[in-house]
């Protein structure tokens, strides 16, 4: 502990002699730097897990282990998780959003290694998932983290927090770009200028370390650029309109086959034993979805795409190209299964590198197809590249960090106008029939989605926990109005609330409801609270969300509510606390 509070004393020392903003600069260095060591952790770690495996038992000449070691991956991340954290891991954006939303932008402190641990293993193994989104979820929260440790504000917290996934996802693709545009499409709803530039200088320290630090097969590059003419238009806007049905059918198959898995929710290692044998079946019949995918990916844009079938159970009837084309459509089609049973039965991962996968499948699909049967010639390689984007686009709902992202890792912008038609249509077509993404569909079912709308995000900020008012005097049910007056006497309140022996609410008695009776003495021992009691407008619930409040305000007119926790009285809540909460929290989170 002394050891750790000297590396923090020049930082307190720079927090209390420099101006907020100077330090946020600094910090967003010092995040960038170790989310983007993170990084570069988390994918040496996959990579030597796979090597010692490989060499080990030669992995694809015994289509025996594909079945066996993505099923021990995924029982020894639901043990770790169980030992370690337990049972409490917090899987993918989802959880980041949740947190910014719900919690006040602070990330549970074992986030910040966890996720590396456990998708390293899940992939390592061969787990069919990404590592995009547990690369985000430890930047986010070492990004968090710092913030908290350093007392910033919410706003200045969430900046650091998207700072750390911007560094992430830039140090895994060595696009920085993409880092920036990801944080802001993706985990900020509410965007100024002014955080660009920490956005920026913490996602180019973050590219700076997978570049430096990590082998070049280590990264995921294009080996050409491709070319692109103008007579290729019709046909991506055609993959525009194919990778959109493709990311809505991803989603939905996503969302389904998860369904499947929430009776074990309650036996975390039998859920396990399901999702990996299904996945170990499925890797045993179509050995590319073994890890991330990108090797396949690579293949595909290099047009070797009959390597794909190296040990598989079609190389049996050889290499014939409709045979190939054919798997690689099979491969986009049960890719969603395939990253689904990893993350469903316990595994750590996200579905970032698992849509590129498929966007890749799709694009060399409709280009293989289109050359075969001479309708035009296309470039597959190009097609390949862009299709990703597509998936991308549709599946994370991020259409900007789809375009740059591929433009990055492809080495130039050669691409750029298809790669606009694509991720435009694609998400286009996808926000039609499925309003929000495949992370955040759950979070706003529940309401605690953040959006653009400044109204709505302080709103889903508040919790109605923290605006609870406990000083109204309550009056017994069975008091008589002499009673009623002793409480008015002790009470600067004109409101009370009228319960019963078990503290459950039956009523509320107004002040001016009984102004002209409390002053008849001789009706003192004569008249009962009950007769002079009445319903409130209506009730708010402990758990109610701060939109449903106010529409209930909005609804009666009242001024104050009764809060009730099944049917337990516990206060009022006011419109004008509401109000007053409302303008700190506007002023804290967007600084005006």
């Amino acid at each position: 502990m002394p050891q750790l509070r000297k590396y923090k004393l020049p930082l307190l020392w720079l927090r209390r002699h420099t101006s907020t903003r100077n330090f946020i600069l600094i910090s967003s260095v010092l995040v960038g730097l170790t989310a983007g060591l993170a990084a570069v952790i988390l994918k040496t770690l996959v990579h030597y897990i796979q090597q010692l495996l490989a060499y080990g038992n030669r992995l694809l000449e015994e289509p025996v282990w594909l079945v066996v070691f993505p099923l021990v991956g995924i029982l020894l991340v639901v043990f770790l998780v169980r030992v370690l954290f337990k049972g409490q891991l917090g899987r993918g954006t989802a959880s980041i959003l949740h947190a910014i939303s719900q919690k006040s932008s602070l990330v549970e402190s074992h986030k910040m290694y966890s996720h590396v641990l456990t998708s390293g293993i899940t992939a390592g193994f061969g787990g069919s998932a990404g590592l995009e989104s547990p690369i985000v979820v430890t930047g986010s929260a070492i990004g968090a983290n710092f913030g908290r440790e350093y007392h910033l504000n919410y706003r200045d917290r969430t900046l650091l927090l998207a700072c750390g996934a911007a560094a992430g996802i830039a140090a895994v693709f060595n696009a920085p770009i993409a880092g920036v545009l990801f944080a802001i499409e993706v985990l900020l709803a509410d965007i100024s200028i002014a955080a660009f530039i920490p956005l920026i200088m913490s996602s180019v320290v973050g590219a700076l370390c997978s570049r430096i630090i990590l082998k070049e097969e280590q990264l995921f590059f294009a080996d050409q650029l491709g070319f692109f003419a103008a007579s290729h238009v019709p046909f991506y806007i055609l993959l525009g309109i194919l990778t959109g049905l493709m990311s809505v059918y991803y989603s939905r198959a996503a969302w389904r086959i998860e369904a499947l898995f929430e009776p074990f929710q309650d036996q975390p290692y039998r859920r396990a034993l399901v999702g990996g044998v299904l996945l170990g079946l499925l890797i045993m019949l179509f050995p590319p979805l073994f890890g991330e995918g990108y090797g396949a990916v690579k293949l595909l844009e290099s047009g070797k795409p009959e390597a794909l079938l190296q040990d598989s159970w079609l190389s049996f009837f050889g290499t014939n190209e409709w045979l190939v084309l054919g798997f690689v459509g099979m491969l986009a089609l049960v890719k969603v299964a395939a990253t689904t049973f990893t993350i469903a039965g316990g595994g750590n991962g996200g579905n970032f590198a698992p849509s590129m996968f498929v966007g890749a499948h799709v694009g060399f699909f409709l280009s293989r197809l289109t050359n075969m049967l001479q309708i035009h010639k296309l470039p597959e390689g190009s097609f390949t590249m862009v299709g990703m984007a597509g998936i991308l686009s549709g599946v994370m709902h991020a259409p900007l960090t789809a375009v740059f992202l591929i433009a990055e890792i492809s080495g130039g912008y050669t691409l750029m106008i298809p790669l606009m038609i694509v991720s435009a249509s694609a998400y286009a077509m996808v926000k039609y029939f499925e309003p929000f993404s495949l992370d955040t569909k759950k979070l706003a079912q529940k309401g605690e989605l953040l959006t653009a709308n400044k109204d709505r995000t302080v709103l889903r900020i508040m919790q109605i926990r923290h605006l609870v008012e406990t000083d109204f005097h309550p009056v017994r049910y069975t008091a008589t109005l002499r009673e009623l007056v002793d409480v008015i006497a002790q009470s600067r309140r004109n409101l009370y609330p009228v319960v019963d022996e078990q503290q459950k609410l039956r009523g509320i008695i107004l002040l001016e409801d009984v102004r002209e009776i409390m002053f008849k003495q001789e009706k003192y021992d004569e008249v009962m609270v009950t007769a002079l009691m009445s319903a409130p407008p209506t009730v708010v619930r402990h758990n109610d969300t701060m939109a449903d409040v106010m529409k209930k305000f909005d609804e009666t007119g009242a001024w104050n509510l009764p809060v009730l926790k099944d049917e337990l009285y516990l206060g009022f809540v006011s419109k004008s606390s509401i109000f007053t909460k409302y303008r700190k929290l506007l002023i804290k989170t967007t600084g005006h």
